[in-house]
């Protein structure tokens, strides 16, 4: 089947920040700007007091975001403080929708995959995957996610490109042994969304092109790299989701488990390496998430610096 291919063309700029909702007690939180090094941060609500509202007046608001955030890193904001990620919910904690692609494996004539997951509660970096039993089949996954501005019903890729606002690490929780929608509880994401811009050349045809570092109880599972087997790219997928209907702002999708042909990065997820295990042995042997097992999911850049801070997570029985 031939490659899936769209005229890239000039992408309207977005002004490079790290972006972060910090918990107030509000259900949305409170916007602040993080420092490339995610040392400090700055309240934003001078700006905008949500990154929902930020995203619905974005051309107006980003600028003004922008500016703080090259204050923020040049020593000149006016009250820094120490950036917390355990003081994070997730970036967005409640979107319009979260969809997510199959966006890893073999193309299909009529595009992607896509699924419809829960986007009203939406967990922050640090927060406690629960579950009622561990025979659920618990597993992590860990995917790239983009944030969109509006997106028109039949936009092209090109036009869906221009709308990606943020990028994000996700941990798509599943819950292997249960059918939908019970098998997808609430999805994990990274202490800051980050503009395209911020990533350099490491965001290039919609895509990440950094290694996505997976742990499990304190050991490195996988590192596949982001944009390597990336059938389709975030443009695609938007574009995909837009075919029938507008995508408003703030609508969150995800990528899917990131997976590498190469075996050697590497699994993001238990089920990519049990389906390993059947196809190599004829029977899987690793098993899923235990109660108090801990994932942890970052990715770094070319120098070694974590991108979005890290996302870290605990596995806990739902105390009734």
């Amino acid at each position: 089947m031939p490659a899936l291919h769209y005229n890239s063309g000039p992408i309207p700029s977005v002004p490079a920040m790290k972006l972060a909702t910090l918990n107030d007690g509000t259900r949305d939180g409170q916007l602040a700007v993080v420092a490339r090094d995610l040392k400090t941060a700055h309240i934003a609500d001078g700006i905008a007091p949500t990154l929902q509202a930020a995203l619905d007046d974005w051309h107006f608001i980003a600028p003004q975001l922008a500016a703080l955030y090259a204050d923020l890193n040049a020593g000149r904001a006016r009250r820094p403080f120490d950036f917390e990620p355990g003081r994070c919910m997730a970036p967005l904690p409640r979107a319009c929708q979260l969809a997510v692609g199959a966006a890893y494996g073999d193309q299909v004539d009529d595009g992607p995959r896509m699924a419809q997951c829960a986007s009203d509660d939406l967990l922050g970096p640090t927060d406690d995957i629960v579950v009622v039993h561990e025979e659920w089949g618990i597993d992590f996954g860990a995917g790239v996610a983009a944030v969109t501005g509006d997106v028109a019903m039949g936009a092209t890729p090109d036009d869906a490109h221009q709308q990606i606002r943020l990028v994000m690490l996700a941990n798509e929780v599943s819950l292997r042994n249960l059918g939908l929608p019970q098998s997808r509880p609430a999805t994990g994401f990274s202490p800051v969304a980050v503009t395209p811009d911020e990533l350099g050349d490491a965001w290039r045809d919609a895509k990440v092109h950094l290694p996505l570092r997976a742990s499990w109880n304190g050991h490195l599972v996988g590192q596949p790299d982001a944009g390597a087997d990336m059938t389709f790219n975030f443009a695609q997928l938007i574009a995909h989701l837009a075919k029938t209907r507008n995508v408003r702002a703030g609508s969150i999708v995800g990528s899917g488990v990131v997976t590498n042909r190469d075996p050697s990065r590497g699994y993001a997820s238990i089920a990519e390496q049990r389906s390993r295990e059947m196809a190599e042995h004829g029977q899987a042997v690793t098993q899923f998430m235990r109660f108090g097992d801990m994932v942890r999911i970052e990715m770094l850049d070319e120098k070694g610096r974590s991108v979005f801070g890290a996302i870290e997570q605990k596995v806990v029985r739902l105390e009734r």
